[in-house]
């Protein structure tokens, strides 16, 4: 996992109460469990209530983008992130019909759909990992997700893809144990077994200096 080589102080992009409540309960429970398992179970409840909440998130924060590192218009804004590299909260916005490359996270996180509907496919890794430009990928999940739907990453299903399956562009919540935008991880093509590294960047925000994977 990466993380700066010294604490930085905490990025608000976002600020308002909700997210105060929110993230305040996160770095609580992060800061007392080391468990991933714990740490996501702990904090689901609260992840809930912000998916059932569809005022606190701005519509700035719902908008895809050109310029989007992951392609295909789709926008990753950044909310917070911890000055210590450990923790970050985005918006995923991703045009009808688009879809995410198939990529991993490196991170324990939480996901969840705001708007929209979207498919998720989960591919499990076959090969040890031993060859950084090979990976031999199964589809091993696939599932229908709708405003309200969350799920887990664990290292078991950190390598996905989504893509939106609903007229309107989808919103998705990513709460993760990295900041996910700036660290070097990894792009898959299971059609020839290829991965390569990438980093998608934030829309609204630099990667701070020395952050990488």
């Amino acid at each position: 996992m990466a993380r700066p080589p010294t604490h930085q102080a905490d990025e608000w992009l976002l600020d308002n109460a909700q997210m105060r409540q929110f993230i305040s309960a996160v770095n609580t429970t992060r800061a007392r469990e080391s468990d991933p398992r714990k740490i996501v179970a702990a904090v689901r409840p609260q992840f809930i209530d912000l998916l059932a909440d569809q005022v606190w998130l701005p519509q700035k924060f719902q908008q895809p983008s050109a310029d989007s590192g992951m392609g295909g218009g789709i926008g990753m804004w950044l909310l917070y992130r911890a000055g210590d590299g450990g923790l970050a909260f985005s918006a995923l916005v991703v045009p009808p019909g688009a879809q995410t490359p198939v990529h991993d996270h490196l991170a324990w996180g939480l996901v969840g759909l705001y708007k929209g509907e979207q498919e998720e496919e989960v591919f499990t890794r076959q090969d040890d990992g031993s060859t950084e430009s090979h990976a031999k990928l199964t589809l091993s999940v696939r599932q229908m997700l709708r405003p309200g739907d969350l799920y887990e990453l664990l290292p078991e299903n950190d390598i996905h893809r989504v893509r939106t399956t609903s007229p309107e562009t989808s919103v998705s919540l990513h709460l993760l144990g990295n900041d996910n935008g700036c660290i070097w991880r990894h792009r898959f093509d299971p059609e020839t077994d290829s991965a390569q590294p990438f980093r998608s960047g934030w829309l609204n925000v630099e990667c701070r200096e020395n952050e990488t994977g």
